[in-house]
């Protein structure tokens, strides 16, 4: 009988470590070349430089306001009166800080807006160097002095970013909320391996299509292994086209609660690195209170051990991902990862749909 026992136990265990060996070799095919270093980091990895490299990559304008932290003259900015729609990026290291629907005219004479684009888009310091305190606004990313947050501004946030023009470079804006003529809306979503978020997704009636992209970053047209590496910036994400008609945006956040861990910073199980960041990247002014309401509302139900550490922050250039990662779990479902990581995944969506769309 003990004999009996002891084989059992020793079978019981070299199955376990055969499915631990097979799950790690996936999430190390995946993590490759991002390697293991990210750990429990900050959201945007700090740029640093030396005060020669800033010298020569800015002009003396720039420079006087970003790393000496200038202020230029009222209604003399390029952007106090701007009105076009799109993204205001850091001039220093091309981060998105601020959208155009955030902006509004608060009479000052310089750019304002009532938030930033995203949580870690921009860092806030007390500057008491006039003699009088006040909150100083910084690049999360580059350190980079943009300007001055007040409590005078707009609801819901009844805060004015007040910012220097030379502290920001326009990006008009690119992607589309609607397909045109199509009656289709567009929501984006960062939870990890795009591959599980795009598998999820495609379970549901009324998504019409998911492709698997990168978002979020400061580099043009990046390629999978710079995306991996970490020093772009981007998130690998699932953008997906729907019809309100039949499914709205509160049921894709519905699932994308289910399909990841928003409580765990840069790494979802084995995948680990800010491209693998909890996000939601907002296309409409609904979206991001629809976003900011779920996120609320699932953190004030004590459903889950830890903060929600999601980021919220408008869409910008989606730039879609190579052919390979497009249906990846369609066309590899029997591969290791498929079966260790996508497939309970996908098994959690359709019990908590319990049934409904094309499951």
């Amino acid at each position: 009988m003990k004999e009996n026992l002891g084989a059992y136990r020793i079978a019981v265990a070299i199955l376990t470590a055969a499915f631990l060996i097979l799950y790690s070799v996936a999430s190390c095919q995946r993590s490759a070349s991002a390697g293991t270093g990210g750990g429990e980091k900050a959201m945007t990895k700090k740029l640093i430089k030396s005060e020669a490299e800033w010298k020569k990559e800015l002009t003396p304008e720039q420079f006087r306001i970003l790393r000496k932290s200038g202020t230029e003259r009222a209604f003399t900015g390029q952007y106090w009166d701007h009105h076009g729609t799109g993204v205001y990026n850091c001039a220093g290291c091309g981060q998105e800080l601020f959208v155009s629907d955030d902006k509004f005219d608060s009479g000052c004479g310089w750019p304002s807006f009532s938030a930033p684009s995203g949580d870690s888009r921009v860092s806030e310091h007390t500057d008491n160097s006039i003699g009088m305190s006040r909150t100083e606004v910084k690049c999360g990313r580059c350190d980079g002095h943009l300007g001055h947050v007040f409590n005078d501004g707009p609801r819901p946030t009844g805060l004015r970013y007040c910012i220097n023009s030379a502290a920001l470079k326009f990006a008009e804006g690119k992607q589309p909320v609607k397909a045109a003529g199509s009656g289709l809306e567009v929501a984006t979503f960062g939870a990890g391996c795009f591959w599980c978020t795009e598998a999820a997704f495609e379970l549901l009636d009324g998504v019409e299509s998911v492709k698997v992209g990168y978002m979020g970053g400061h580099v043009n047209k990046p390629t999978y292994k710079q995306v991996c590496s970490g020093e772009t910036g981007h998130a690998e994400v699932a953008q997906v086209m729907y019809d309100p008609k039949r499914v709205s945006f509160e049921d894709l956040l519905r699932i994308f609660w289910i399909v990841h861990d928003p409580t765990t910073l840069n790494r979802q199980g084995g995948d680990v690195g800010t491209q693998y960041r909890s996000a939601v990247f907002y296309h409409t002014p609904e979206q991001k209170a629809a976003a900011e309401k779920a996120k609320r509302e699932l953190g004030d139900s004590k459903k889950l051990k830890r903060p929600i550490v999601t980021e919220i922050a408008a869409a910008s250039e989606f730039f879609e991902a190579e052919n390979y990662h497009q249906d990846y779990y369609s066309n590899n479902s029997a591969a290791p990862y498929c079966q260790s990581v996508i497939a309970p995944k996908l098994k959690k969506v359709r019990a908590a749909t319990k049934g409904a769309g094309r499951l």
